[in-house]
């Protein structure tokens, strides 16, 4: 429980009918092993799983809600030693009603009890027989042995040592209801939202409650840890699979599938929510959740170093699967080239000026052109495909850009670039061969000058070939390459540029067109400004982050959260990330 991490379980203990002594046992074995195996701070276990959910009249007897409130102050005793905060389910009795309540325990204390809003009667379910909607408003019960506890369903359960971490609980219909009360405890100020069920198991039921789950996590900007009654229940009328979940902000981070182990276990990112709500000008929430009408109890957890066991992706913007990734390409493919297409008609265009190098993001530039133009119905030899070689470039890559603009029947133009960049060094003084920024950045200033001027010759757009990696990096020359009239490539990543320019490839059923698209793909990557070598040699890209490192970086930047120091075991960036560098989502 560091940096905004908290680990949380969602466990299903194995429960027999009414017999509260076995259930005990149960859940104080599972909250063992997970506090001891997984180090869990907040622990969230079934509905009613102190009696078990399909106890049905037994709810009646005064034997088997006493045995429950007896079985509640036993636990409270003995996980008083674990240092973390435990939510269980149990029948309730209060003032002559009897409820289907989530209990909060810590350090041998109920912190409070949230009643059920939401008591189904259809299909299977007949709850109301015996329990009764729970009250908004909070009160105060007696409990356990214990005096004054807060009973109610407007509670949040805030930890001191952590601010970020306010809880807040609901159960099983709850969420299933056009106004869920998650709703309510998430304006007023929860980050983690605990949900006890006992959701019985029908073909397809999994998928549409995993939607639910992740879809609550989505809407309110929050984790949400569920927790589903499974192997133990009566099966007279229904079977429970035990399908345990937990999310964050719309990601299944941990599921314990159906009719498996029961347990879900991962780390939630609180600042990652505490900053997305931030950011969100719609997400509305009280200023103080006491302003709100909610009861606020707090509890203390111990701060250290949590062990992370969440996957992270190492290509957060490729897909792994081949049909997602398709998807993703024609999407993000689409939307570059109808965003020009509306650019060309709103400026009334012929022309646009491609700085093509025969590399990655030069040619997904070209395709996104070339495709623009096809749109709306304008001839390809609007198309101008500048090559403009310098002191590096190879052969390779040269006659890749050539080839390109011939296979896509495009206007190409050669410019070579070497007399003038080396008088502008005569110009300012500068001697060819210290290899420093002025020796770099003058080359690509003498490309981005060119292709400014031949748009203003052609009335025309320049388009720019810099992509999301670089801009947010800095790896551009200010003056430079960083400039154009519209960036196509400004919101697409490194590492989904080679997977675009691949899915054009496979997908374009030309095989003249695909065949110099491979070749590029091919095409040994080169240090993005190339010094001391020339025409005819490769260099290997050694001087810049690697993609996969780059798009690591930019992984705060799609949840708003920042770095102000690279992550450990990242080597250092020429741009350090700070409260300007804004972006909403990945591609």
């Amino acid at each position: 429980m560091q940096d905004g991490f908290v680990s949380v379980a969602a466990m299903t203990p194995e429960v027999r009918v009414a017999d509260v002594a076995f259930n005990v046992e149960s859940i104080i074995g599972r909250v063992d092993e997970a506090c001891v195996e997984h180090g869990a701070k907040v622990i969230v276990l079934p509905e009613l799983c102190v009696t078990g959910y399909t106890c049905e009249d037994l709810f009646w007897q005064d034997a088997l809600l006493d045995a429950a409130e007896a079985g509640i102050a036993e636990i409270a005793a003995r996980t008083a030693e674990y240092d973390a905060l435990v939510i269980l389910g149990a029948p309730i009795r209060a003032n002559a009603k009897l409820y289907n309540c989530a209990v909060a325990i810590s350090s041998g204390t109920v912190l409070g009890v949230v009643p059920k809003r939401n008591i189904p009667t259809y299909n299977e379910f007949y709850e109301s027989r015996h329990f009764t909607s729970g009250p908004t408003d909070t009160s105060a019960i007696d409990i356990a042995g214990q005096l004054d506890v807060p009973f109610g369903i407007r509670q949040l359960f805030s930890c001191d040592d952590m601010p970020s971490l306010v809880v807040a609980a609901e159960i099983c219909e709850d969420l299933w209801v056009p106004n869920p009360p998650s709703i309510g405890h998430a304006q007023a100020g929860a980050t983690l939202v605990c949900n006890l069920s006992a959701s019985n198991a029908i073909v397809g039921k999994s998928d549409y409650r995993r939607s639910l789950v992740t879809g609550q996590s989505a809407r309110l900007v929050c984790a949400y840890v569920y927790a589903s009654a499974g192997w133990g229940e009566s099966t007279q009328d229904l079977v429970f699979a035990g399908h345990d979940m937990v999310a964050e902000n719309g990601r299944l981070l941990a599921e314990g599938r159906p009719f498996g182990g029961g347990t879900a276990i991962s780390e939630i990112d609180l600042q990652l929510i505490c900053a997305e709500r931030r950011r969100m000008s719609t997400f509305r929430c009280a200023p103080a959740p006491e302003s709100a009408g909610y009861a606020v109890t707090r509890f203390s957890l111990s701060i250290h170093e949590t062990r992370l066991t969440r996957r992270v992706d190492p290509h957060p913007f490729v897909p792994g699967d081949l049909a997602r990734r398709a998807e993703r390409c024609e999407d993000v493919f689409s939307i570059q080239a109808f965003g020009l297409a509306k650019r060309l008609v709103h400026t009334r265009s012929l022309h646009a000026v491609v700085g093509v190098s025969g590399g990655l993001d030069s040619t997904l530039a070209l395709l996104v052109t070339v495709r623009a133009f096809d749109l709306v119905n304008l001839d390809r030899t609007g198309i101008i495909a500048v090559t403009m070689p310098g002191f590096g470039t190879t052969d390779r890559t040269h006659d890749n850009a050539t080839t390109l603009s011939d296979a896509f029947g495009v206007d190409l133009r050669e410019v070579n670039i070497s007399d003038a960049v080396r008088q502008h060094f005569a110009d300012i003084g500068h001697d060819e061969e210290v290899r420093d920024v002025t020796y770099e950045n003058s080359q690509a200033r003498e490309r981005t000058q060119i292709l400014m001027d031949i748009a203003n010759q052609e009335g025309g757009l320049v388009i720019g070939t810099g992509d999301l990696s670089e801009l947010a990096l800095g790896w551009a020359t200010y003056n430079g390459d960083h400039m154009s009239m519209y960036g196509v490539n400004a919101s697409v990543p490194k590492t989904l540029v080679r997977h675009l320019v691949r899915y054009v490839a496979d997908t374009c059923g030309n095989d003249d067109e695909a065949a110099v698209l491979y070749d590029v793909l091919d095409t040994p990557r080169l240090s993005r400004t190339p010094s001391g070598y020339g025409r005819g040699q490769d260099q290997p890209e050694d001087r810049r982050p690697r993609g996969t490192i780059r798009a690591a970086r930019l992984l705060p930047l799609r949840g708003a959260a920042t770095w102000l120091e690279p992550p450990q075991g990242l080597p250092p960036c020429p741009l350090r990330f700070g409260r300007e560098v804004r972006r909403r989502d990945d591609p």
